[in-house]
This record gives C-alpha cells, sequence and structure tokens, in this order.
C-alpha cells in the first residue's frame, strides 16, 4: 500500500495510547493521514504501557501527524474538545475510529455494579458520543468513515452465557455501527466493525487473559492496523459489515500470517468459533 494512501485525512480516536489503537493509529499516520488520540491516560499506569503523550511522540517520531488530547470518552465536553482539535489543527474528520473499551469477564453474580456501568458507559456510550461529535464533519468529507472496534454478532450460548455483561457491552458498540451504517448510507458515511481473529499480544491479554503465555499465543497489533488500513483504504467495499483481521488480509492476497506472530496452538478471540 503507498504511503500517501491516506494523505489529508484526519481520524479521531477514542483511546490509542497503546496496543491495537496505537497501531492503527500509527498505520494510518504513516500512510499520510493526521491522528487525533482522545485518551485518559496522561501518566505512566503500573500495569499499562504508555501514555498518550508518548504514543504521540511514537507516531511523530515516525513521520506522521499526531495531537493528543488527554480527557474521557464518556466526557461529553471531553469529546467536542477532541473532534475541536481535529479541525483546528487539520481542518475536519474523515475517519472517526471507536477504539475505547473496558473489559471485565466476570461473571453475573461477582460483577459489581461500578464494573457494570463503566462497561456501558465506554464502549456503548462512548462509541455513540464520539461518533456523534464528528458527524458534522463526517457530513463534509467526500471519504467519510466510522470504524468501530467491536465484533460480529454471535448469538451461540457459548458467548452470551459466560460473561453476559461484557457481551451486551460489545455488542452494544456493534449495534450502533450497524444501525450508523443503515442511517448515514445516503450521506455517505461509511460504517464498519473490525474484530480480530485470535487475542491480540496486549496489555489486556497479559493482564486479564493468562499473562504472557497467553500472548505467546496471540498475534501482534500490526495485524489489526494492515486489516484497518485497508477497510479504511475502501470505504465501500466494507461499509456496513463486521469483519475479522485474518479474512480483511485474505480478501486483500494475504493468507500467511505468520509474520504476526503467536505460537501454536493460535488462541481465538472472544466472540470468534474455530475454524
Amino acid at each position: 500500500m503507498p504511503d500517501n494512501t491516506f494523505d489529508g485525512r484526519t481520524m479521531v480516536m477514542s483511546g490509542g495510547s497503546r496496543g491495537i489503537g496505537l497501531a492503527i493509529a500509527t498505520a494510518f499516520a504513516v500512510r499520510g493521514g493526521n491522528v487525533v488520540l482522545l485518551a485518559k491516560t496522561d501518566q505512566p499506569h503500573p500495569r499499562l504501557p504508555g501514555t498518550i503523550h508518548t504514543a504521540v511522540t511514537e507516531i511523530t517520531s515516525g513521520g506522521g501527524n499526531a495531537v493528543g488530547v488527554v480527557g474521557d470518552v464518556r466526557d461529553e465536553a471531553d469529546v467536542e474538545r477532541a473532534v475541536a482539535t481535529a479541525v483546528r489543527e487539520f481542518g475536519g474528520v474523515d475517519v472517526c475510529v471507536n477504539n475505547a473499551s473496558v473489559l471485565d469477564l466476570s461473571p453475573t453474580d461477582v460483577l459489581p455494579m461500578h464494573k457494570f456501568d463503566l462497561m456501558q458507559q465506554v464502549n456503548v456510550r462512548g462509541t455513540f458520543t464520539l461518533t456523534r461529535a464528528c458527524l458534522p464533519y463526517l457530513r463534509k468529507s467526500p471519504t467519510a468513515q466510522i470504524l468501530t472496534l467491536s465484533p460480529p454478532l454471535n448469538m451461540s450460548p457459548q458467548w452470551l452465557g459466560p460473561r453476559p455483561a461484557y457481551t451486551l457491552a460489545k455488542y452494544g458498540m456493534t449495534l450502533l455501527a450497524m444501525g450508523f451504517a443503515a442511517e448515514f448510507a445516503d450521506i455517505p458515511v461509511a460504517s464498519t466493525c473490525l474484530w480480530p481473529e485470535t487475542t491480540i499480544a496486549t496489555a489486556a491479554v497479559r493482564n486479564l487473559l493468562g499473562g504472557d503465555e497467553a500472548a505467546a499465543h496471540s498475534r501482534d497489533p500490526e495485524i489489526m492496523a494492515d486489516a484497518a488500513a485497508i477497510v479504511l483504504a475502501d470505504p465501500g467495499e466494507y461499509a456496513g459489515r463486521c469483519v475479522l483481521d485474518a479474512d480483511v488480509l485474505a480478501a486483500a492476497g494475504t493468507t500467511d500470517l505468520s509474520r504476526y506472530g503467536g505460537q501454536p496452538p493460535i488462541a481465538y478471540d472472544i466472540f470468534v468459533d474455530p475454524r
């Protein structure tokens, strides 16, 4: 893919201090795009690498354009400030990426209500709030896109049963994204969901899903970045769809995914049936 694929286009992303979000933001920026990150991590976290400041430095040191806004996607004023920053610094918004998400896999009887509320507020409300704030500028863009990092709707009891609260929060993101695809089809604004086929070697996997052993059987975040770049380069092809990273890459001609790591047996991600 040429380095100027996203030349002149501007992305606003929730989260992005680390992991998949940062990988996607970097991939967009190195291909010529501008990035505005809205994230809470102003100071280093004891269990999580990176801050919004180190993320911006990483992107700009690689030749990309990026601005960080310290804020909370649950706070409408913070969200509007991030969008206003994109408009002031880069002239508008072409891509809205709903990346921020809270993960808690606790079963119903032990999940604290504040954690339930947090997942709904960040995952669902955050997706709605950021998209809504970006919409006036997406309407003006000839390449308007919404990319939401949420899974295809899998109604199997295997996924519905063990963790209903988290499932509700992630499926809520997907329902919003598919709703946006239908609601804004005539503008047009393309809305797509992207999800990893496998677990991804991030801090969340290490801290919540099994430590270094789980990470060893996971792919690198770059697989999601490469898949996102393909989706964002072809809005019409992916509008209104929920897709997996491996399927996007396969459709683009990449079937050997070994360069993305992951020792056998590869670990399928939540909501993805083994294939």
